[in-house]
């Protein structure tokens, strides 16, 4: 008997555990948006690359200046 009651409990169980995994599915699929986007900073570089010139100076960039983008909120 005791056996019996603990096959039974551990059906129940699998059975409430499988019935919550399948509730998360979901009917379409939205690929998420990235909340910060980072993208260079094309008018900070015109502004040094304007200044650079005007000086006789040539500019290389090792690194690109970046600015981030937050998503606006709806």
């Amino acid at each position: 008997m005791n056996a019996s009651l603990r096959i039974a409990a551990l059906i129940l169980a699998a059975a409430g555990l499988s019935a919550c995994a399948s509730g998360m599915e979901k009917s379409t699929y939205v690929q998420p948006q990235p909340v910060n986007s980072i993208v260079t900073d094309d008018a900070y570089v015109a502004v040094v690359e304007r200044a650079a010139r005007r000086r006789g100076i040539g500019v290389m960039w090792v690194n690109l200046p970046t600015k981030h983008l937050t998503k606006a909120t709806e």
